[in-house]
């Protein structure tokens, strides 16, 4: 579909800070997605939202809906090696000394394709001294009306050597109307990345015994269990797919399912200092590699010249 009417005038009231707004349909499913950063704005069932939204106006809060590439998550000190260079890459979560979310969630996307159901964006990463790699990165929004929206990021190397890459979505999905804590968790993880209080960066991995804070595998109520931690040795179903639902005590819900890509889940229970952002939504991020893997180097791709790399993930409510 074409873009909101709102991003049609010309004063600078009508213009939106994250570009234009593009809806989608699909059945009682409606997403909106907008061309800054290629954002998940909304996904609604019946006119429930799934998600939480921005402010309508204004930077994308808290990465709500971010595409996150070529790096999940952190880098410790913005600084790593690759190929022999030795490479330092903007700190832009400085009360921890780390580079997050990558370099794409606030670039402006040009539409390839606008439908209905479905619409294809596409954006230039050029090199740049914190990230010396050329990448042509491809994000497919696409609605079903029985399983909701998949999203499929695809990057191409455009330049002359290998580029590492990682990619996850940072989407904060809504069981219900009622409150975080009164929402039942389900998904099945057999280890957890231990990480640093004060900058959240991996020190190890241990196992989730049966019945410990982390272990999901049945639902279970988070009540007012912290969660901020990557997890790996996921569940799968028949076609390797990992799942995570939430449910609400209403009886309404969401899920999320990502591709055998995505060999770690990030999962947050969206703690902010402030009353009106604190826990408003379980954020559930399916990622290609760990936590500060730019240093680590596990499970980062190594994207070869002309070489591309796709992940994707779905999310539907009821």
């Amino acid at each position: 579909m074409s873009p909101s009417e709102s991003t049609q005038g010309t004063g600078v009231a009508d213009v939106r800070d994250r570009g234009d707004l593009y809806t989608l349909g699909a059945g009682t499913y409606r997403a909106e997605v907008s061309s800054v950063g290629a954002i998940l704005e909304s996904l609604t069932v019946g006119g429930r939202d799934l998600l939480v939204r921005n402010p309508e106006q204004g930077p994308m809060q808290f990465y709500r809906g971010a595409v996150v590439a070529p790096w999940p998550n952190r880098i410790g000190d913005g600084a790593y090696t690759w190929g022999g260079q030795q490479i330092r890459t903007a700190l832009n979560e400085p009360e921890r000394g780390n580079a997050l979310h990558g370099l794409v969630s606030f670039q402006s996307f040009t539409p390839v394709t606008v439908a209905e159901d479905a619409i294809v964006l596409r954006t230039e990463l050029f090199p740049s001294p914190g990230y010396p790699f050329h990448l042509l990165l491809t994000v497919q929004h696409a609605l079903d009306p029985h399983e909701g929206l998949t999203t499929t990021v695809t990057a191409r190397n455009l330049g002359g050597q290998d580029a590492p890459y990682g990619v996850c979505p940072h989407p904060y999905l809504v069981a219900g109307p009622e409150a975080l804590d009164t929402w039942s968790l389900q998904v099945t993880a057999g280890t957890v990345l231990t990480v640093t209080e004060d900058r959240l960066l991996p020190t190890g991995t241990e196992p989730i015994a049966p019945g410990s804070a982390f272990d999901f595998r049945e639902p279970r109520v988070i009540g007012e269990t912290f969660i901020d931690h990557a997890f790996t040795d996921l569940g799968r179903d028949e076609a390797g797919r990992l799942s995570v639902t939430v449910t609400a005590p209403g009886g309404t819900g969401v899920a999320l399912s990502a591709g055998q890509e995505c060999g770690w889940l990030q999962v947050h229970t969206g703690d902010r200092p402030e009353p009106e952002n604190d826990r408003l939504g379980l954020a559930v991020e399916p990622m290609t590699c760990p936590p500060d893997a730019f240093r680590s180097g596990i499970d980062v791709v190594s994207l070869a010249p002309g070489a591309e790399s796709s992940a994707g993930w779905s999310i539907r409510g009821w």
